[in-house]
């Protein structure tokens, strides 16, 4: 079964690759922007929904050939697209990636000595080929099943002072990532405690992707049964 990871996280990536997996990744590029009175729930669900009707695109145009290029008759590909937020206890602001070093500090001052949460949103979209002739490329696609999930994390952060953020920012680590920080890398010394899935902090819950891959791949067997 072909999986397409479409992010460029090399993050999730590598949980995935660690778990066995062999994937396809595929880079896409939506407008992240959130819209007005948008909860974080509908944010993220959003984010991954669109993110995977720009692969279903992308993978006819200029990936197809490529992710394709060892199983010329494959019939069907799972792609998993998601995103990850920050979200403070007022349970609507949300924390993304930073888009400059003030934009950093006002976060960090807003988790600095409490606990906010981490949730990642996963899509898996099973996609299915229908042939028109001999060749991969007069084939057209379908999404047949689809199914998202949403795994939230509390993170409790230590008093923060000047002096940590400053030397974090500077450490270059926090401009890819939501919440401008990274638990796995020099942010670790700022969490005190954590109340659920580690690796949704990192980026992608785990257990509960593979799971739902699962999830994906039985409705791929039952499709298949019907053709």
């Amino acid at each position: 079964m072909n999986i397409i990871l479409a992010s460029g996280s090399p993050r999730r990536r590598k949980l995935l690759t660690n778990a066995k997996l062999e994937l396809n990744i595929m880079s896409v590029d939506i407008d992240e922007t959130p819209d007005d009175n948008e909860s974080p729930k509908e944010y993220i669900q959003r984010m991954i929904a669109a993110k995977a009707d720009a692969a279903i695109v992308q993978l006819k145009t200029d990936y197809q050939n490529k992710v394709f290029e060892s199983s010329q008759s494959a019939t069907s590909v799972i792609i998993l697209t998601a995103d990850t937020i920050g979200v403070l206890p007022d349970g609507h602001t949300v924390l993304v990636k930073p888009a400059d070093r003030a934009h950093a500090y006002h976060m960090w001052q807003q988790m600095s000595d409490s606990t906010h949460q981490v949730w990642t949103a996963v899509q898996a979209t099973l996609v299915s080929f229908t042939d028109k002739g001999k060749e991969l490329y007069d084939r057209s696609l379908k999404a047949v099943w689809q199914k998202q999930i949403i795994e939230s994390t509390d993170v409790t952060f230590v008093p923060l002072t000047q002096d940590m953020m400053r030397d974090y920012w500077d450490s270059g680590e926090p401009t890819d990532k939501a919440g401008g920080y990274a638990i796995q890398g020099l942010a670790a010394a700022w969490v005190t405690r954590i109340n659920g899935s580690y690796t949704n902090v990192v980026g992608l819950p785990l257990a509960q992707t593979l799971a739902l891959i699962e999830e994906a791949t039985k409705a791929y067997e039952n499709n298949h049964k019907q053709i």
